[in-house]
């Protein structure tokens, strides 16, 4: 790097790159890691657990459920996480704001390991209930999650790397899925004497962020934009970028600080974070809020997760045999690890709207060709439950290409550091209202449609493949200000925009920050601090 820190360090070659990486796999394995191994846990023990429930009434009331009764508790404790979800979703904003993004994953496992207390004792207790409890405190869990993790990278990667660190949460939902259909196993823990154990398991990977997470720093744009805390921010950045803090990074940063406390200023109210109901009566902010809306809502509602949440279902309407479908199932969350780790190397080569794009027209390719591979298996065609099952993993590796990562990026690359929890409180709740839609609605989507049961979804695919190519700028490499002026072009609003040099006093709060950096920190022992 020159002297006057014009170009970005090569994150891969310095200890930076090392301290990134490692802090994201702290947040992550405590985070979305949780979201995607929860969904796939739930699905070995299905029948145990309905026998459980049944077995549990038959205690108390003395005569046994009927079928369809034991299926709507089942239902319940499945759509329990969503809902749990939703609220974790709503809580995920004020925690950011008032905790960080650090401490509101570790203060996050809470709920984690409360859930799995009431698992491991619901059969002592002989409660069915205390499975619907702890179901909803994990997914509070996962919905904290699924919006503070995105945030946390998204503000702590440098630019040139801000797409493949934030595309990690969706590398990690994968490896998730996989290794909860793993561990499900008949050979592992998927048996009728250990379920209990498989649904606490969550809490090893919580206890694994609790242990490491507290090392690494704290988002430096929180740090200085939301808590006014320059030295903190200029450790933190020192951390992440290998003991020198960009010149360019600290005047983007400090110029969005200025830009917020001038915003304030001219509303004559105090500089805070945006609510929800604010940022949807703010229309300058109305497509990008569109945009977060409308992704967040496809991706559940594009019918991939119904794949985790009944894919026993699934794959024996393929025409797989009973004894082979956990196997098969675990070639599903294989399929969108392997896309997942693919689109993190391929996002800052090709770019987050292509990627989203694509994905969703190959999803609707495949979706048209499983439909007539069911219907031509309903007719006695030889081979085809074969071909159903390769569309099924064709359809989750699309998904997991480009849906399933860039939908996460999106809040924290087009809106700033005031309106981005709000942002991820609104694409959070839309993201757990559709999973749980199509959680109660999928399995009557399938009694009713039968071979044309994923129709609906390809329209959810169509349509959002479209919209998509339409409104979404691409934002691969560029400052909030392009993509706010590019939103601006595609929806044909002409307005002024203040100048975006950085002015005397902002430099000179830079000064403060370099002299930080290049004087006192030499000083320290380098990692002999902790950011809170």
């Amino acid at each position: 790097m020159n002297s006057t820190g014009d170009t970005e360090p090569d994150e891969t070659n310095t200890p930076s790159g090392r301290t990134l990486a490692l802090t994201v796999c702290s947040a992550a394995i405590g985070g979305t890691f949780q979201y995607g191994y929860n969904i796939s846990i739930i699905n070995a023990p299905t029948s145990y657990i309905q026998g459980f429930i049944n077995d549990t009434y038959m205690e108390r009331w003395g005569i046994a459920l009927e079928t369809t009764q034991v299926t709507l508790i089942w239902t319940v404790i499945v759509s329990a996480f969503s809902l749990g979800g939703l609220l974790g979703a709503l809580l995920a904003g004020p925690l950011a704001v008032r905790f960080g993004r650090k401490n509101s994953l570790l203060l996050n496992n809470s709920f984690l390991f409360v859930g799995a207390a009431f698992v491991l004792t619901c059969r002592v207790a002989r409660s069915f209930e205390m499975l619907i409890l702890a179901r909803f405190l994990v997914g509070i869990n996962a919905g904290v999650s699924m919006n503070v993790q995105p945030m946390y990278f998204g503000e702590s990667a440098p630019k040139h790397l801000r797409g493949a660190v934030a595309f990690s949460s969706a590398v990690f939902t994968a490896f998730g899925i996989f290794l909860g259909q793993v561990v499900g196993l008949t050979e592992l823990l998927g048996t009728e004497p250990l379920w209990p154990y498989l649904l606490a398991s969550n809490a090893l990977p919580g206890l694994i962020q609790l242990l490491t997470l507290p090392w690494f720093p704290e988002s430096p744009r929180y740090l200085l934009i939301d808590r006014g805390d320059r030295e903190a921010c200029v450790r933190a950045l020192g951390r992440l970028r290998g003991g020198v803090a960009p010149v360019l990074e600290m005047e983007e940063m400090l110029q969005e600080q200025q830009q917020q406390k001038s915003a304030a200023l001219n509303s004559g109210s105090a500089a805070s974070a945006t609510t929800p109901w604010s940022l949807f009566k703010n229309p300058d902010l109305r497509a990008q809020l569109r945009t977060v809306m409308a992704a967040s809502s496809a991706m559940m509602l594009c019918g991939n997760d119904s794949f985790y949440f009944y894919a026993s279902y699934i794959f024996l309407e393929a025409g797989i045999p009973p004894e082979k479908v956990q196997y098969v199932t675990i070639g599903t969350g294989a399929s969108e690890f392997t896309a997942s780790i693919l689109s993190n190397l391929l996002i800052e080569r090709v770019g987050r709207r292509s990627l989203l794009v694509g994905g969703y027209s190959l999803m609707s390719c495949w979706t048209v060709v499983f439909t007539v591979a069911l219907t031509l298996q309903s007719r006695g065609v030889a081979g085809m439950p074969y071909l159903s099952m390769a569309c099924v993993f064709s359809y989750i590796l699309s998904f997991g290409l480009g849906p399933a990562g860039v939908t996460g990026i999106l809040p924290a690359e087009i809106f700033d550091q005031g309106a981005r929890p709000a942002a991820y409180m609104v694409a959070g709740s839309f993201m757990w209202i559709s999973l749980f839609l199509l959680g109660m609605l999928f399995p009557f989507i399938v009694s009713g449609l039968g071979n044309f049961c994923f129709l609906p979804f390809l329209g959810v695919c169509l349509v959002s493949a479209v919209f998509f190519r339409l409104t979404l700028p691409e934002t691969k490499g560029k400052t909030l200000a392009e993509i706010t002026a590019e939103f601006d072009r595609k929806n044909g609003v002409k307005k002024e925009r203040p100048d975006l040099k950085v002015d005397e006093s902002i430099r000179e709060h830079y000064q403060l920050g370099f002299t930080l950096i290049t004087v006192y920190l030499p000083m320290c022992s380098g990692d002999s601090y902790t950011t809170n």
